[in-house]
């Protein structure tokens, strides 16, 4: 059974160096795959009836394609290639949905907000993220030795890059630091003394959602990073150093954090000015 390979399948990822939240990602896929085929003798025909079942459950095509990554990746570890599939095909948006953009307008308010309610880590974290554009499981880098050094060195998925720090949030994290009596390691911990994972960040940033006036969908932690992508590129319109700096091994990556709303993509078409 397939079940009884995923622990060593586990081993594999880790000694292949991938990052925590990529290593939960392709098991908890692969359990899903391995639930799906049962006892049955794993063969392309199955694999290809997996594929049509995720997408019947009505996944969006990106979770699709990211599950069939998972199982491909199980495969090519399990030595059945030939079993592998193709993911499906996505034409390029060339906007994104207002409802699910954070604004910068917004951001603000999240911060203020969360100052006015007297929690004193949430307010630098969710600055950290936005000033920075690095990812949540990225956190953990970001010490008190870094912040006196006013840059961290950041390690993830297999790649090395340095993350700076500007002044003003420098000043703010030695202060955070100072308050809380952090003297040394890992600046955003749990009471138990663990780095913030996505899950604990994500829950407190949804408490500031009604009291700072932003919707829902747009309050995750993952949005700040796509917010200073945005800002950004909006300055440098540079995509290859924006990729450099947010840890992208391909620019097609990269697009996707800096497309428009359907609001500043209709405004920009009203400028042209074809329509007489």
């Amino acid at each position: 059974m397939l079940t009884e390979k995923i622990k060593a399948f586990e081993t594999y990822l880790r000694e292949n160096e991938k990052s925590p939240a990529t290593v939960e990602k392709y098991l908890r896929d692969a359990r899903s795959f391995a639930e799906f085929l049962g006892n049955r003798e794993l063969s392309r025909e199955f694999v290809l009836a997996y594929k049509q079942y995720i997408i019947e459950k009505g996944y969006a095509v990106r979770s699709v394609n990211s599950m069939i990554a998972s199982v491909n990746a199980f495969l090519e570890f399990l030595g059945r290639p030939d079993c592998r599939v193709k993911a499906l095909k996505i034409q390029r948006q060339a906007f994104c949905p207002e409802e699910k953009e954070l604004t910068k307008a917004e951001y603000l308010r999240l911060v203020e907000t969360a100052k006015k309610k007297g929690n004193g880590r949430l307010a630098p974290l969710i600055q950290t993220i936005c000033g920075t554009g690095i990812r949540v499981s990225e956190l953990r880098f970001i010490t008190v030795e870094a912040a006196k050094r006013g840059e961290a060195v950041v390690r993830c998925k297999g790649k090395t890059r340095t993350v700076f720090f500007v002044k003003e949030l420098r000043k703010k994290l030695l202060r955070y630091c100072a308050e809380q009596g952090i003297r040394s390691g890992c600046i955003f911990i749990t009471k138990t003394g663990k780095p913030m994972n996505r899950t604990s960040v994500w829950r407190e940033m949804k408490n500031l959602c009604r009291q700072a006036r932003v919707a829902e969908s747009k309050v995750f932690p993952h949005n700040l990073r796509h917010l200073f992508a945005r800002t950004f590129y909006g300055i440098e319109k540079d995509i290859a150093k924006l990729a450099d700096i947010l840890g992208h091994s391909s620019i097609d990556t990269t697009r996707i954090y800096i497309i428009s709303t359907g609001t500043e993509h209709r405004r920009r078409m009203e400028h042209m000015r074809l329509v007489m």
